[in-house]
Formats: C-alpha cells, structure tokens, sequence
C-alpha cells in the first residue's frame, strides 16, 4: 500500500479522508510521518535542514492543515492547490528546507544575508550536477534582499542522472552556491536509497 502511494504523483479529493476518520488514524500517520522523515531529511551547515518530499509527506500535510483549521469541503481545494506541486512526477525530486535558528535577532540578521539562496542549490554525484530550481508559487526573496526562512525547491534530471543517482552507494552531495552560505553536506545511503525510490 505505502509502495503503491509513494509512486502516486498527484493527491486526489478522493484520497481525502473524512477528518472523523483521519483522526483515527491520525496518531499511526504520526509515527509513519517521524520514520518516513528521517529516512528524508539532510542537514547542511549550521541552520538549513532539507526534508524531501513524496506523495505520502504532502498527503498527511494537507491532512493535518484540514484537520487543525476545520475548514470543512471548501479548504480542500485550496490545500490540494498548495500541496501537490511538492508531490515528485517521476523524474524529479521535491524539497522543502527550512533556515531555522532559534535566536530572533540572529534570524533576522542570517535571512538579511541570505535573499535569493533558493536559486543557489544544487545536488552532485557520480560527475552529473542537477540545479535546484525554486518552486514558483511566490517570490520567496523580497524586494529589499532578506530570504523566507521556508523555501521550495525542485530537482529535474535527465534519464541518466536518475540512473547515476540510482547507483548503490554512489556520494551525493546536496548544498549551496551561496555567498553568503556555501555548505555542502554528503547524503547517507539510507536517503539517497530513500530518494531513489521517487524516480519511476
């Protein structure tokens, strides 16, 4: 069942439980959430996580978002709309990550420092290079140069950078060409077999 959702590249409003039926399931979905999410997530340097997204991650946050705000049949499409641009298509890989840093005036500060960081990402492996690509919902770099501490972003390949990226043990390298932020972090194997297995 998770195989056959995890190669599913749109959530449907028939995928949609009822939310008197979501929560009872809701504490399982939880604890599948936090083993799922290990298995695809990355630090890299000192404040950026990348948590990179399936089918089944963006299903369980648009149950949630409905679940918590209780906006009945209308929120569906609305969540559907945010969410499923972050559901893979086959040949790409789909991350959210997060510039977290606890102190307010240091975020501050780092987000000042970092405007346009999601145009900067970038994953290597085995001599291929694949750009990250920001999601185009919204400009995520404000006019004044100060980055969201939330950015989207895609990674397409070509059919042989998705076999390159396949390979058992191959060094994946995920990070920035940032000036201001120019770290590298090398994904453990269990992530990019984990990856792998968004590709068709």
């Amino acid at each position: 069942m998770e195989q056959t959702m995890s190669r599913k590249h749109a959530i449907e409003r028939s995928d949609i439980l009822s939310m008197e039926d979501y929560g009872k399931v809701r504490a399982e979905w939880r604890r599948k959430m936090t083993a799922i999410k290990k298995r695809r997530r990355i630090e890299v340097g000192p404040f950026v996580t990348f948590y990179f997204e399936n089918w089944q991650t963006m299903w369980h946050q648009v149950h949630e978002m409905l679940y918590i705000e209780r906006g009945g049949e209308a929120q569906i499409p609305d969540e559907l709309t945010a969410y499923n641009p972050l559901v893979p298509q086959g040949s790409d890989l789909s991350a959210t990550f997060m510039i977290e840093i606890d102190d307010p005036d240091r975020r501050k500060r780092m987000l000042n420092r970092l405007g346009g960081i999601e145009e900067c990402t970038f994953l290597r492996f085995g001599g291929h290079e694949v750009k990250g690509t920001p999601e185009v919902d919204q400009d995520r770099t404000t006019s004044d140069g100060k980055a969201s501490s939330v950015q989207f972003v895609h990674f397409h390949f070509s059919a042989e950078q998705i076999t390159a990226f396949r390979a058992p043990g191959v060094q994946v390298v995920v990070g920035f060409e940032h000036a201001n932020y120019g770290h590298m972090s090398v994904l453990p194997e269990e992530v990019r077999s984990e990856l792998a297995s968004d590709f068709d």
